[in-house]
């Protein structure tokens, strides 16, 4: 038998938009739901693949440095 939590998290609002709309939800449960699942389930999230874990430490920092 499968046992179901609950958890929680913290957002900024602009976050959470953000992540309906790239998951095209407009349920934020579905929404991070879809997230987590697909966090899980994508190779690239690999924290023993230290190359992966590298590039998109880089491709997250080039990303941040364009916000600002």
């Amino acid at each position: 038998m499968v046992k179901i939590v609950h958890a929680q998290t913290v957002l900024t609002e602009d976050e959470l938009a953000a992540l309906k709309k790239k998951c095209n939800e407009s349920s934020t449960k579905e929404a991070l739901s879809m997230a987590v699942q697909h966090y899980l389930e994508c190779e690239y999230t690999d924290l023993d693949d230290k190359m992966w874990t590298k590039k998109l430490e880089k491709v997250v920092q080039k990303k941040k440095q364009k916000k600002v």
